[in-house]
């Protein structure tokens, strides 16, 4: 019974699970606030849709404008996280610093739950924990739509290559339709690399192709029609050359996912070609089309940018997949029978591709964690910010509305109370917000500027860079009263 526990293969779960969350959790490890601007974007949005009760609402960092929808591709995952805060009563502070790697010990799970069937559960689950999390193409450790996308694409791809029943297109239509409702990218990856497995199934299971072709896309059509109007500008974007330069991600993330789990992918692919069958050439070819897509806009510029960015944390999805393929294919290794009978340790000759693998992942992980510990993330706010914002939530009526600020704080600020800012930086500094950090640094004495602009509160502590740090500009303003540390409130007119 003790022996049954130990060598079953859900108990190596336990271990893979840690070392997801672990993984997606390096960048919250000693700051507990959201760290992507996107991220703050979605808790902003998610707030405002609980202050409406409606998933249509005046959009809180862009004054005048109205998202529903059909305006906001990423309305579903808002409203989601809006009904999950509203239920749950959790804090968003936890929401975003523990569930992006609660969302990834999940993605790991699916990804096992799909490769296990083939025989290489956990060794697929082990690659898909070293995904790596960048500013540029995001990643698990980020509460993104991406994230939860992630969770779906195994289980499409598990139903697809393994089930032809009615059942079975209804349900890969229901998580087309859920993807498409939460982000459009995630819904279209999966697509990509089921299309060279449902062209090897025209000659042989055209129903099957039928059903895999039907439902993957009457999403597109039925359930989201808007949608049809963006298809042919984005299909038209695919054969259309970019001036996206900017994006040349590829070489450096496969460089980041690691040079061995790129190695165990290869040899995963040698693996699965040797098995042959409709399955193993449908997940070889989908890998190769994803990578395609990606090669096309690195190396030509043509493509959609956003299927570029977000594609290519699914290509080191389906690497992980395959690269497990790899692995099993070393712990099955076996010695030639001269070298067994010179050695003469049946232990060692029996167990020699174990070893093998057990060494790899040794040196896999000895490389892979020290790289994510180094990783680079911007933060936004500190824990003095934070506190000065919550004050402000807590403090300060709606008399008092629009807020001057950091720009590059701003997003946070709105997201956290609601209130609308003069601007902020979302990519990089404009105009508005050199205005803003000259205001400041100028000591807040323009009145009229507030007063033209309607701004009635001032937060005068900036961010000044990695090396100077957070600076505090007092303001010497009479028509400024600091009510709480680096917290100014417009006088009212006498």
């Amino acid at each position: 019974m003790i022996r049954q526990i130990v060598r079953s293969e859900y108990l190596k779960l336990i271990p893979l699970m840690a070392l997801a969350f672990y993984i997606a959790f390096i960048p919250h490890l000693s700051y507990p606030y959201a760290l992507h601007v996107d991220e703050w974007v979605h808790l902003a949005r998610s707030n405002a849709m609980t202050a409406a009760s409606s998933a249509s609402i005046a959009d809180p960092l862009l004054d005048g404008a109205t998202l529903d929808i059909s305006s906001n591709l990423e309305a579903g995952y808002q409203l989601f996280w809006a009904v999950f805060k509203t239920i749950s009563g959790i804090a968003w502070v936890d929401i975003f610093r523990y569930f992006p790697a609660i969302l990834f010990m999940i993605t790991v799970l699916s990804v096992y739950l799909m490769a296990r069937r083939e025989g290489f559960g956990w060794e697929a689950a082990f690659f898909t924990c070293l995904i790596p999390t960048t500013v540029g193409i995001l990643g698990p450790a980020f509460l993104v739509p991406l994230s939860v996308g992630l969770i779906f694409t195994p289980l499409i791809l598990f139903l697809a290559l393994n089930y032809r029943t009615l059942w079975t297109y209804l349900m890969i239509f229901i998580l087309i339709c859920f993807l498409l409702a939460v982000h459009a990218p995630s819904a279209i990856c999966p697509i990509i690399v089921l299309f060279p497995y449902i062209l090897l199934n025209f000659k042989g299971s055209f129903k099957h192709s039928l059903g895999l072709i039907l439902a993957l896309l009457l999403p597109f059509f039925i359930v989201f029609p808007w949608i049809i109007k963006m298809l042919l500008p984005t299909a038209a974007g695919l054969f259309s050359q970019t001036s996206h330069s900017e994006y040349v991600l590829l070489p450096r993330v496969i460089q980041e996912y690691g040079y061995l789990p790129v190695a165990m992918c290869m040899l995963g692919i040698f693996s699965l070609t040797l098995k042959g069958g409709r399955k193993y050439y449908g997940l070889i070819l989908g890998l190769l089309a994803l990578l395609l897509m990606l090669v096309s806009y690195y190396s030509f510029n043509y493509g959609v940018w956003i299927l570029y960015e977000r594609g290519l944390t699914y290509m080191m999805l389906v690497m992980g997949i395959v690269a497990g393929a790899g692995l099993m294919a070393i712990k099955t290794l076996k010695l030639p029978e001269r070298f067994n009978n010179w050695l003469k340790i049946p232990f060692i000759t029996e167990n020699a591709g174990r070893f093998l693998s057990l060494a790899l992942i040794v040196a896999v992980l000895w490389v892979t964690i020290p790289a994510r510990l180094n990783t680079p993330y911007y933060q936004m706010i500190d824990e003095m910010d934070y506190q000065a914002i919550t004050w402000i939530q807590d403090n300060v009526g709606s008399d008092y509305d629009k807020v001057i600020l950091d720009p590059w704080k701003a997003t946070a600020f709105a997201a956290l109370t609601g209130k609308p800012v003069y601007t902020r930086i979302h990519s990089y500094p404009m105009k508005k917000d050199q205005d803003a950090y000259a205001f400041i640094r100028g000591g807040s004495i323009n009145t009229t500027f507030l007063k033209g602009n309607n701004i009635s509160i001032v937060y005068t502590r900036v961010y000044n860079g990695p090396v100077q740090g957070n600076t505090v500009y007092k303001s010497n303003n009479p028509d400024l009263v600091e009510v709480a540390d680096n917290i100014y409130l417009l006088k009212e007119s006498e």
